[in-house]
Formats: structure tokens, C-alpha cells, sequence
């Protein structure tokens, strides 16, 4: 009830005269392209989240910090 090899072969042989090895050779790297960037993207958001919390809570002990390091101007030093 499956497809057998015969059937995938004939298969195969059409895509090819229709569409030529070259040009099937770039939808290849085409679609490889794709699904490592998709990956990649992936990937990045796993360890974004991470990266973006340490560096929001820097930014804010940053700014709770500034106004503190402030030191009032001394009038008579100039």
C-alpha cells in the first residue's frame, strides 16, 4: 500500500527534467540556509531572556546607584 522505491525514482526522474539539477541544487542550500537560521534564532531567544535579565537588573542597580554617587557641589570651592 506504500510507495515503493520504483515509484519515488520516477518521481524523482520528473523533478529533475523539470526543474533541472541546478537549480534543484539551490533550493537545497536554500532550504538548509533557512532551517539554520531557524535554528540559530532559536537558539539565541533560549539564551536572550538570560543575557536580557542580568543586563536590565545592571541597568537598574545602575540607576539606583547614580543618584546616591552624586556628590553635592561644595558653593565656596567653586
Amino acid at each position: 500500500m506504500g510507495i515503493s522505491i520504483w515509484q519515488l525514482l520516477i518521481v524523482l526522474g520528473i523533478v529533475i527534467l523539470l526543474f533541472g539539477t541546478k537549480k534543484l541544487r539551490n533550493i537545497g542550500s536554500d532550504l538548509g540556509g533557512a532551517i539554520r537560521g531557524f535554528k540559530k534564532s532559536m537558539n539565541d531567544e533560549d539564551t536572550k531572556p538570560a543575557d536580557q535579565d542580568s543586563l536590565e537588573d545592571k541597568d537598574q542597580t545602575a540607576a539606583y546607584r547614580a543618584p546616591a554617587e552624586e556628590k553635592p557641589r561644595d558653593k565656596t570651592t567653586g
